[in-house]
């Protein structure tokens, strides 16, 4: 933990340490970056205000070289603050004052999300999806066969969106997956994990190929198919659905001699009955 504010991390190591995790803290942000190099870290809570290094660029520097999760905690509670610390490879921003109980609660997603997906990438092949290559087993990302860094939050999201490759997936669906169904992330955290997906793994993320918005619904992330059949795919899912006809078939008999049909017309089915008419 990198908190310069006694009065945030004493209570907070206590808490976490009674909780049966544990603590190492630093108060400036060279010390706490020095720390993590020498001994490394399951999970880093990070203030974004440190004395002799901002909290944003010891973000950086970690994420240079690791996926380790990052929690970043600040008085900031601004859009544009929120939105910079996730830009920077932070898995999870929290605002001061917060809930001790709703950190804690934070801090077991985390760690149990990438527990669970290490536990179900064991003996598992590649995942191959267009430019993307994801080793389950090595928690490694290959973009066009060059390994590239993916933070914990976007290696789950790009995991989840690439094996489902072809299907359009909800905003819901995907938060549900990779925040978990009780978190209160909302849909601006998820684009902006998207935006910077595609920084990642499009050739031109003003112009997706591959991770492509379906409006009003959610993302689909496409392998092989070309831009113009995915935007043909979009119109599809987009258009209100039309009223089908059915026409009824009638079979029209002689009705002198009930021989089989001489011809057969199609006039359209009603609620009502109609009348008969019959050929001689």
């Amino acid at each position: 933990m990198v908190e310069d504010e006694d009065s945030v991390s004493d209570p907070l190591s206590f808490m976490l340490t009674a909780e049966g995790f544990d603590v190492e803290t630093a108060a400036t942000g060279p010390e706490g970056l020095a720390l993590f190099e020498a001994h490394g870290a399951d999970l880093v809570l990070l203030d974004v205000m440190l004395p002799g290094m901002l909290g944003t660029d010891v973000c950086r520097a970690i994420r240079a070289h690791s996926t380790v999760p990052i929690i970043m905690l600040s008085a900031r509670d601004d859009e544009v603050d929120r939105v910079v610390g996730l830009e920077l490879g932070a898995d999870d921003y929290v605002t001061k004052p917060f809930s001790a109980r709703e950190l804690l609660a934070r801090i077991r997603a985390l760690l149990r999300w990438r527990t669970e997906s290490g536990g179900a990438a064991a003996h598992q092949d590649p995942v191959v999806a267009g430019p993307v290559t994801i080793d389950m087993e090595r928690h490694v990302v290959e973009v066009n066969g060059k390994p590239t860094s993916f933070p914990l939050r976007e290696f789950e999201l790009l995991e989840y969106l690439v094996r489902r490759a072809g299907r359009v997936r909800s905003r819901r669906q995907i938060l549900d997956y990779v925040w978990g169904p009780s978190t209160r992330t909302d849909s601006k955290t998820l684009d902006v994990h998207i935006k910077r997906l595609r920084q990642k793994i499009e050739e031109d993320p003003t112009a997706p190929r591959h991770l492509i918005t379906v409006r009003g619904m959610g993302y689909i992330f496409e392998a092989c198919r070309r831009l113009a059949s995915v935007r043909r795919l979009v119109r599809g899912l987009r258009a209100p659905r039309e009223s089908t006809f059915h026409p009824r078939l009638h079979l029209v008999h002689c009705r002198a001699t009930d021989q089989p049909p001489l011809a057969a017309t199609f006039r359209p089915a009603t609620n009502r009955g109609f009348n008969r008419r019959w050929r001689n």
